[in-house]
């Protein structure tokens, strides 16, 4: 007698969605293990989100989503540019100096009477030399990434405060605050909107920007090789010169873009500005899941890492028992975490 299968017509006969996304997921990570931490980063922040959500409410909603863009478009501009320099086995100290003095000579030079299009190219400039400096360092002087731009960090922080140790404040009606404008999108229930600021467009652009070249452009190739032996990819006659060179100036110009997308937003600088965000960027792009070794990671991974770091200081804020002095600590506990499953990653690959 044969047997009659008794399930409904339409009813499913393998394996769950969600147990086929894990399984792709699992047979992801074991076929390309350096993905490990960006998948880690990613379930965190995911994690965190649903946390948020069941314990303090609304954190699913317009609003939020459009404060932690608005909020972190700076820290996401700068982790893109950490992660070229991470890429190459490097490291940049000078980031957040650098926006310190970008932003108050940009602001002193706006409420001179300069023209605003030229004060933001020049901000942005300043962050051009700033790189090409320790660029030059590494690469022609044969100086460690880590002192060529802590160097340039007390250099450039200390040229902030020649200029000015009070708040400048940027006049109301300079067109540079136009750049923090807040548009809506999406006209939610109540305060619930989804906006969006010039500022969080140019980060979505230097995003976009920099996944291109980093995995559509030769010189996006050589980054990555750069970072996995620099000897060998010398020896295949790949432009590593240049090419260091050439990170370095991204994260130094991004840094100047940082420093526009931050003082239009706030409407003031000052020489103390920026104290720590090179840790920030860092920690974001580590937590993204580029490795301090260099030669693996992804530029998207490092949003996630900012995003990451945003939406922990929100939970800490909504929480409201929580010193804020908590937000260094569970930064350097999930850095740590992170620090520990990269090394297993490279013990894998090995």
């Amino acid at each position: 007698m044969t047997a009659v299968d008794s399930r409904p017509t339409g009813a499913p006969t393998g394996p769950s969605g969600f147990a086929r996304f894990a399984g792709s997921v699992r047979r992801v990570v074991t076929s390309n293990p350096s993905v490990l931490p960006t998948v880690a980063a990613i379930t965190i922040f995911v994690a965190m989100v649903v946390f948020g959500e069941l314990s303090y409410g609304r954190i699913v909603q317009y609003s939020t989503l459009s404060n932690l863009l608005i909020n972190n478009a700076h820290l996401i501009i700068i982790a893109v540019g950490m992660t070229f320099v991470i890429l190459t086995g490097g490291i940049d100290l000078s980031v957040g100096a650098v926006i310190a003095l970008s932003s108050v000579a940009g602001v002193m030079l706006s409420n001179a009477g300069w023209n605003p299009g030229m004060v933001i190219v020049l901000m942005i400039l300043i962050g051009t030399v700033s790189g090409l400096i320790s660029g030059t360092l590494v690469q022609y002087f044969n100086v460690q990434p880590f002192i060529a731009t802590l160097a340039m960090m007390f250099l450039g922080r200390g040229l902030a405060s020649l200029l000015s140790t009070v708040p400048e404040r940027l006049g109301d009606d300079s067109p540079i605050r136009a750049l923090g404008t807040q548009i809506k999108v999406i006209d939610g229930p109540k305060v619930n909107d989804l906006v969006v600021s010039p500022g969080v467009i140019i980060a979505l652009v230097v995003v976009l920007a920099a996944f291109f070249v980093l995995h559509r452009t030769r010189a996006g190739r050589t980054v990555y090789a750069i970072g996995g032996s620099e000897n060998s990819s010398a020896l295949m006659g790949l432009p590593v010169p240049r090419t260091k060179m050439l990170v370095y100036v991204i994260s130094g110009s991004l840094s100047g873009v940082a420093a526009v997308v931050y003082t239009s937003r706030l409407g003031s600088a000052q020489n103390i500005t920026g104290i720590g965000w090179e840790l920030d960027a860092i920690a974001a792009t580590v937590i993204g899941g580029t490795l301090l070794t260099g030669g693996f990671g992804y530029v998207l991974g490092s949003v996630v890492g900012a995003l990451v770091l945003g939406l922990m200081n929100v939970l800490i804020t909504r929480d409201g028992g929580i010193r804020p002095e908590m937000t260094t600590i569970i930064t350097g506990g999930i850095l740590l975490i992170f620090v520990l499953l990269q090394r297993a990653v490279s013990k894998k690959r090995e």
